[in-house]
């Protein structure tokens, strides 16, 4: 017979040797790996050790299901390990919320175990859970929390003010981004009237904890009187009167030969001045006159308007190289310029001799005492015999 060949007689003996080994010879693993997704069939869970070649099944946990394809399975491989465990099972899916009116949902996954995030558009807070989770409900998966909704931020009414009103009524409801206007009450004529004092309008928004609230604080209305403005010098371009109210403004300008100090405008403010203060037109004046080493001799003045002459002298030992008499300009300059006055030449000269014969005199006194130092005294010995014998 073939099976009884010469060649298949050590492959049987093989074989035969193996089938009569102890169990455990060839190697064993121990228990399988708990897998997040998956658990044991219970014939495999008491076990404590698995021989090589041994198979064990799982069953998916709640909450997962099979993947088509995927083998349950793990195999004890050689050098007793289990094989690498294939993602067999993945989570059921909660499915796709209805859409949230006025909000977004932010989904990074629908299966079991996964977070969902509900944010509301801009003027509409959130009334409800903010996430929900994809949880385990019997044989089934489903969010843990229901849909919320969003609603619009809803504002207080409005404020009533003072000899006035604005343009809502007590019928309407005012949420996020509803506006009133306010205006004054109208008085008879001949009374003065209410000015609108701050913004006309304000809108309904909303704080940090998305609770409504006003812009701003309402307008007042209130009568407002400024003082009727005039300037020396001057006089009005625009606003003449004669009663000023709220926001009512005067333009001027300065005669001629006068210039503006402060604005040209001012304006009548709600505490009833005006902003800026009232200007003053003071006289075109030229730069003060300073003269080193001279004086004006004609035409001295504490100030030089347009058309002002001046004749200017330098002092004595100082001598002038320009026009002596100037006048101030419309260009509020001199002309021609101011002079300077110089040291004449001759002092000059004569400051430098004065300074080298100080010099000569100062070295030859020097010499002169320096010689007498250096001399010694002596006597002669003929006066000195003379002064004995007497």
């Amino acid at each position: 017979m073939e099976l009884l060949r010469p060649g298949w007689i050590p492959r049987l003996s093989a074989l035969l040797a193996l089938a009569l080994l102890p169990r455990g010879a060839l190697g064993s693993c121990g228990t399988p790996p708990r897998l997040s997704f998956a658990e044991l069939q219970d014939e495999s869970k008491a076990k404590e050790e698995f021989p090589v070649g041994t198979t064990v099944t799982y069953n998916c946990r709640p909450g997962y299901q099979r993947v088509a394809g995927q083998s349950p399975t793990l195999t004890c491989e050689e050098k007793s390990v289990w094989s690498e465990p294939k993602m067999f099972c993945q989570g059921k899916s909660c499915g796709h919320p209805r859409d949230l009116a006025n909000g977004k949902i932010h989904i990074t996954d629908l299966l079991f175990g996964s977070n969902i995030t509900f944010s509301c558009d801009e003027g509409f807070r959130l009334v409800g859970h903010n996430t929900s989770l994809c949880v385990i409900d019997g044989t089934r998966v489903t969010w843990n929390h229901e849909l919320p909704f969003c609603e619009a931020i809803p504002c207080r009414p409005p404020p009533d003010i003072k000899n006035g009103r604005h343009s809502g009524d007590s019928n309407t409801e005012y949420t996020y981004g509803s506006t009133v206007t306010y205006s004054c009450n109208t008085v008879p004529r001949g009374t003065d009237p209410f000015s609108l004092i701050g913004e006309a309008s304000i809108h309904c928004t909303s704080d940090k904890d998305q609770n409504g609230i006003w812009s701003g604080e309402p307008p007042q209305c209130k009568v407002v009187k400024c003082s009727n403005a005039e300037v020396e010098n001057g006089r009005k371009l625009s606003g003449f009167g004669p009663s000023y109210s709220y926001q009512d403004a005067i333009t001027f300008e300065c005669e001629a030969g006068h210039f503006m100090v402060g604005s040209h405008m001012i304006v009548c403010q709600a505490n009833n001045l005006w902003s800026p203060p009232v200007p003053t037109c003071e006289k075109e004046v030229c730069p003060d006159l300073v003269i080193s080493h001279g004086r004006v001799k004609s035409g001295a003045k504490p100030h030089y308007v347009v058309g002002d002459h001046v004749t200017i002298e330098c002092y004595a030992a100082y001598t002038m190289p320009g026009e002596p008499t100037i006048h101030c300009t419309d260009k509020l300059k001199w002309e021609p310029v101011i002079p300077e006055c110089r040291l004449r030449v001759y002092i000059i000269i004569i400051c430098v001799i004065v300074i080298a014969a100080v010099m000569l005199i100062v070295t030859l006194v020097y010499k002169k005492i320096f010689s007498q130092k250096g001399k010694h005294v002596s006597t002669s010995p003929t006066a000195e015999y003379t002064s004995c014998k007497t």
